[in-house]
């Protein structure tokens, strides 16, 4: 799978081998984790998006609603469950101060974005580089600093891969998807899409216009990365 893919949430499932019930994983492989994120409006957690789509600021998620927890946007973000495990917050929290510290190496994160009802797109491997608390309507919410590098790690081959995307923002990639119909603009499949750049970004081009970018779907993709000189 490469960054730009849109895929289904099914796909997304089948992709990781798990069914995919809440927004962070920590440690959902051995060697990365997964978080799920959303820029759209309602969206139950503040992301947001930086430094021309390399960094994705993260908020960290609420204690479930229960019984006892009818509120979980009046009180703090939990570092513990009740059993004094640490929850998902607690967990990234704990891997982006081991590496603040130098004690461990940053925490490998795939990210995909919900951007319509059923539909994801994969942006990409992240790397856990900071975590904080700040305030936020009187209660206490985390906040993780994710960064996406040229140099990426595929973590199914353990290769190293080069990179020269940015995220691309989340009015953009609405933008295309209505405007392309949610087809390859060559053939018209609505299988197997991504979200191109007909400029590379490596070659100047942009990813914060639609005009620079477009649906297509593997084959054509594939076939135009085959012809970029």
């Amino acid at each position: 799978m490469k960054p730009g893919d849109v895929i289904s949430y099914l796909e997304m499932c089948a992709e990781e081998r798990v069914n995919l019930q809440r927004g962070m994983n920590f440690h959902l492989r051995s060697d990365y984790s997964v978080i799920l994120m959303s820029l759209r409006p309602g969206a139950p957690y503040a992301d947001r998006i930086e430094a021309d789509g390399r960094v994705l600021i993260y908020e960290g998620h609420n204690a479930p609603r229960n019984e006892t927890n009818p509120y979980p946007k009046q009180i703090d973000q939990p570092m513990r469950n009740p059993s004094g495990t640490l929850t998902q917050n607690g967990l990234f929290y704990q891997a982006a101060t081991s590496y603040k510290k130098g004690i461990k190496e940053a925490e490998l994160i795939k990210v995909y974005e919900k951007i319509h009802s059923g539909i994801w797109v994969y942006n990409g491997i992240f790397r856990l580089i900071d975590a904080l608390q700040e305030e936020s309507n009187n209660r206490k919410v985390f906040k993780f600093r994710l960064e996406l590098s040229d140099k990426l790690v595929d973590v199914n081959t353990d290769r190293e891969l080069v990179d020269h995307n940015r995220l691309i923002p989340k009015e953009v990639k609405l933008e295309v998807w209505r405007r392309d119909k949610g087809r390859c603009v060559i053939c018209g499949s609505k299988d197997n899409l991504h979200f191109d750049h007909i400029i590379p970004y490596s070659k100047g081009g942009s990813s914060l216009v639609a005009e620079n970018i477009q649906l297509l779907c593997a084959r054509h993709n594939l076939e135009k990365r085959d012809n970029i000189e």
